[in-house]
Formats: structure tokens, sequence, C-alpha cells
């Protein structure tokens, strides 16, 4: 039998996205959404799909005859198919019906490569229907237009699109940059109050790892951002979300084939409160119990000081966090630390959690103490009280 070499082939792909900043979007006097289209094909008639968040209807009951007419307007350059009402909140990625019913209409509509998924929403109809888009040819292109303030600033700033499955959040999903994104700031306006803090938590994850200016900004403002005060909240969202790109285009890992995932601070235990909560806890608020718990236990095994921990904590509770961890007994303390373990898993290998060593300043560790961490729930919950009825 003759013996071949192996042949080995390398190739890089360039990817390259815009993240936009706009308001009242769909109005006709404003070309951004039509100029996004025809700056991909200016020879138009590009078909466009919408994927709407039902939360994001109710609160803008004019938004779909706005997107209706906005598209008449430029009918040169958009296609209007249809306009497809999804449920949100978390409940969506676990329902893969929410999946095959974008799937469908990409089919029914004849939604080809070089056509258009357009979706608006919270975070996790855009996660869901991101994995939609990119699992129908190899990958429809998407435009995302997030409408909260974790949307905004986080979740639809990245490349990755996911649904859960298995009682486990994010187990099925892909790496696939959007074509675009818009943040409107004219949706921020009918949040929930839950939202409006709820998102603030990303962008104190990523001053706390990363920059300490940003985070004394958020500390100055705490008091306004509370009191849903715009200006400071927008300058929040584009800072975190410029933070969040530079990390995806400089840290050389953006399909995080590696085990090291800073801006996943505090998120072992706010992926598994999640699901102990059956997701009535929202992600931000449960990144922000998961951030707590985390600068708890940095401060008991020496990393940070304790004016450094009670610092970071008084700003979570100044923008309106709970950080009470929602459990009971022994029973529910040993399932969320067995979370620890999931998380493991879920990086693929080596445990990789992310502390802070100061303010602006992350330090990785890979095996945790669970006596300690045992302790840092128990004090948390011995500090903080629950706020929260339903929990």
């Amino acid at each position: 039998m003759q013996h071949y070499k192996a042949i080995a082939q390398s190739f890089k792909v360039p990817f390259e996205y815009k993240l936009h900043f706009t308001e009242q979007l769909f109005q006709a006097n404003n070309p951004l959404f039509k100029n996004i289209i025809s700056d991909y094909n200016e020879k138009g008639n590009v078909k466009v799909l919408f994927v709407i968040d039902d939360g994001v209807v109710k609160n803008h009951p004019s938004l779909q005859e706005d997107i209706k007419g906005y598209c008449q307007t430029y009918k040169e350059t958009i296609a209007l198919t249809e306009q497809l009402i999804i449920a949100g909140g978390e409940q969506c990625k676990n329902d893969y019906e929410n999946v095959e019913r974008i799937l469908e209409a990409v089919h029914e509509n004849r939604i080809c490569r070089h056509s258009f998924v357009v979706v608006i929403g919270g975070g996790a109809v855009i996660d869901m229907s991101g994995y939609a888009a990119a699992i129908a040819h190899r990958g429809v292109k998407l435009i995302r237009i997030p409408t909260t303030v974790l949307s905004q600033n986080d979740s639809a700033v990245g490349v990755k699109n996911s649904i859960n499955i298995f009682g486990k959040k994010n187990f099925l999903g892909t790496f696939a940059p959007a074509y675009a994104i818009i943040n409107d700031s004219r949706f921020l306006t009918t949040l929930e109050n839950r939202d409006w803090i709820s998102g603030i938590s990303e962008a104190i994850k990523v001053a706390l790892i990363k920059d300490d200016v940003f985070f004394k900004y958020i500390e100055e403002k705490s008091v306004l951002l509370h009191a849903r005060e715009m200006e400071s909240m927008q300058y929040l969202i584009y800072r975190c979300a410029e933070m969040h790109m530079e990390h995806i285009a400089q840290g050389g890992d953006p399909f995080e084939s590696g085990s090291s995932r800073p801006l996943d601070f505090g998120h072992w235990a706010a992926h598994k409160l999640e699901y102990m909560t059956n997701y009535q806890l929202r992600h931000g608020e449960a990144v922000a119990i998961g951030m707590a718990l985390d600068l708890t236990y940095a401060h008991f095994i020496g990393l940070i000081d304790k004016a450094t921990l009670e610092r970071a904590l008084k700003v979570m509770e100044q923008v309106g966090f709970d950080l009470h961890i929602p459990i009971k007994g022994e029973q529910e303390l040993d399932e969320l630390l067995a979370g620890i373990e999931e998380f493991r898993e879920h990086l693929g290998g080596e445990l990789t959690i992310t502390l802070i060593s100061k303010i602006g300043k992350k330090h990785d560790v890979h095996e945790i103490d669970m006596a300690v961490m045992r302790k840092s729930v128990v004090w948390l919950n011995e500090m903080y009280q629950p706020k929260m009825s339903q929990f």
C-alpha cells in the first residue's frame, strides 16, 4: 500500500460588522436602515424577513405599520416579506419550535444567503433568531436591532447565537457575526424598570475586569442610572459595547477556542441561578449576583481587600440590584455549587474562572476552594435579605 503524506491547509476569513446608533429607526426621514441594505447591494431589491419580540410589539404598537411604511417608502431597495412575531424572554430559547418557525419562514419566503433576517427584540430573541439564521442555508445574513440595555451593550454586540437544551443555557449555538447591529435608543424608553437596571450589570462587569476609569463613571452616575437618566445610560451602553467589540477583535480568540473567558465574569453562578429560578431571574440580575459572589470569594482568598469588595457591592446596590442569592437550604446550595463543574464542561476542559485582583484588572483561577465558595454564599446572604417576592 502506498503511503501519502498529510495535506495541510490554512486560511483566514476576515469579518467586519458595524454597530450603529440612532433614534426612531423606521421613520421615513431616517435613511440608516435603507443605507445598510443598499450598501450590501446597490442594485436592490433585497428580501428582508423581520422577526420581532412580542414584548416590543406590545410596547410599540405602531412598529409593524412603521416597518411596512418604511419598506414601502424604500421599496426599490427593500423587499419586505413577512413580520414574524415571537414570544420574548429567556423561555423562547427553551422551545425549539421557535427556531422551526423562523426556518419555515426563511423557506416559505425564499430567503437566501443574499437576503436578510432582521431581528428586533431582547437578547434572548436575538440569540435564538441568530441561531436559526446561522443554520439556514449554512448562514443567512442577520441584522440585529436590540431593544434592551443588556442586548444593546452586550449580548447583541458579540458573535454568539444560541438556544438552551438539556436544562443547560446556550448548549446549542454558533459563532456567526451579524452583518450589522443597530441600537435605537427609543426602544429603551418603554422598558420595565427591572430590564433597565438588569442590563447595567454587564457594564459593571466589563469595567471591573478591564477599566477602572469606566467603573468610576458608573460609580459616579449610579444614582442617575437608577433614576433612568438617558444621557448617562447612552454613554454606558456606548462604552460597554465598544469595550466588548474591542475584546472580540483584540483578544485573539473571538470564537472562544481557549478556556479563558473574561467576559464570563460572574457567569458560572448566573447561568445556574437562571435555571434554578426557571428563568424568573433576569440574566443581568443573575450576573450581578454572580459577580457579588465571586467578588466575595476573591476577598476571602485574599485577592482583593475589603474596601474593594465593599465599593463594588455598593455600586451594584445603588444601581438597584438585589444581591441576595435566591436559594434555600443545603440541597439548593449544593445544586448551585454544582454549576462550577457544569461551567467547566461548558468551557470544554480546564476550569477557568475570572476574578479580579483590583478594580479594572482580571485574574484567572483554575480551581475553586469549595469550602470558601460555600462560605461566600452564606456571607452574602447574611448581608442581603431577599427583596423580590417571587423568590
